[in-house]
């Protein structure tokens, strides 16, 4: 008996041992398993836009040898511009491609906001994707998401290109709905002629005030320095042949024609702009690529990329400091998808190794290691 009861202990003790055993090392599998899966999620969806945009930095405004010891400078305005969210609709908007670029582009908006503190944030126009033929409702759902991911701090003033005035004038900014530059006598497009016409009245009775005051009425001149034209749609140019950067269009699309009206404003409304407006700096969007142009006599146009992985793999957007003589530009890239992706990637071919390991389908990499270096030593 005492046999019998010695061997239904050991029986007993085996049998408890042997079951405790797996859920310990499924539990250590689980365990680390969990780790690596959360590390990864916290990076690729919140670390890693601190960590790119933390580099950018706000352009300084040097100032003129000539006013050096008149006082202290004038405060630069901090601006950032950004173009082409292209948020999807419910018609063509698969849920997991909305949801993973309108998060990419909220994290990326709500990181720079938090980092760089601008003063003012501008958008280049093509914000929804669908408005041309949603509904009601639909429309209302996006601009809802919009406000959502867009979200700013009170003192953070946020201005869209083609909103619901089609020319504003916003501290030194002119902002043109390209829409409205036709020029086929549309009434949105008149009352926009109008509005740009009566906008260079006043800009060029402000330039003038110092030598004719008085001259303004009794509105007031506007300030005298030369505006910065925002627009949706770039002024005309051939093609994006002369463009050049990572974040230029491809090699193979730089020499194809852009058409008046649809890839870049018409040759007439580029001319009436750039002469009722005399503007220092022009910056659009549209191309959803980067590129540099001289207009007429030396204005320079600067096309911002798109702010979207739906556009293109490495988004970014434009720094502005400026104030009312000068200007200094500067680009912030955004993270890359394909990293994130690379980054996912890897994380799963770990998460199947130690699947592997546990299951004693694989050998340890640390123990592969460990042997290789033994025999090494011994050789």
């Amino acid at each position: 008996m005492d046999l019998t009861l010695g061997s239904s202990r050991h029986t007993m003790a085996v049998i408890r041992l042997g079951s405790g055993r797996p859920p310990t090392r499924r539990a250590f599998l689980l365990l680390k398993l969990t780790a690596v899966t959360l590390s990864v999620l916290l990076f690729c969806e919140f670390l890693i836009y601190y960590g790119v945009i933390v580099r950018c930095h706000w352009p300084e405004v040097e100032t003129p040898a000539d006013s050096r010891g008149r006082g202290p400078p004038e405060p630069a305005l901090r601006a950032m511009f950004l173009a082409d969210t292209h948020l999807l609709g419910a018609v063509r908007g698969h849920w997991l491609d909305k949801l993973r670029r309108e998060w990419q582009m909220e994290r990326a908006f709500q990181t720079a906001l938090w980092l760089l503190q601008p003063e003012v944030v501008f958008i280049l126009g093509d914000v929804f994707d669908e408005g041309k033929w949603s509904s009601s409702q639909a429309w209302a759902d996006d601009v809802g998401r919009f406000q959502t991911m867009f979200r700013h701090p009170a003192h953070v003033q946020l201005r869209v290109v083609a909103g619901n005035h089609d020319v504003g004038f916003h501290y030194h900014f002119v902002l043109v709905n390209s829409v409205a530059m036709e020029g086929d006598g549309c009434d949105i497009c008149s009352g926009a002629e109008a509005e740009l016409l009566e906008i260079s009245r006043q800009l060029n009775c402000s330039r003038e005030q110092e030598h004719h005051p008085g001259r303004c009425g009794d509105g007031g001149p506007l300030p005298a320095s030369a505006p910065v034209l925002l627009q949706h749609f770039p002024l005309y140019r051939r093609s994006d042949a002369h463009c050049s950067g990572e974040d230029a269009a491809p090699p193979a699309e730089r020499g194809i024609p852009f058409q008046e009206r649809y890839d870049v404003l018409s040759r007439e409304a580029s001319r009436k702009l750039l002469w009722w407006l005399r503007p220092r700096l022009v910056l659009s969007g549209h191309t959803h690529h980067a590129c540099e142009v001289l207009h007429g006599a030396g204005v320079l146009e600067v096309s911002v990329p798109s702010f979207s992985w739906r556009n293109r793999n490495d988004p970014s957007f434009i720094m502005g400091s400026f104030t009312p003589t000068d200007y200094v530009l500067a680009k912030c890239p955004l993270p890359r998808e394909d990293t994130v992706l690379t980054t996912y990637c890897g994380a799963a071919g770990c998460l199947v190794v130690l699947t592997l390991v546990h299951m004693r389908l694989l050998a340890s990499p640390l123990h592969v290691g460990w042997n290789l270096l033994r025999k090494f030593k011994t050789t």
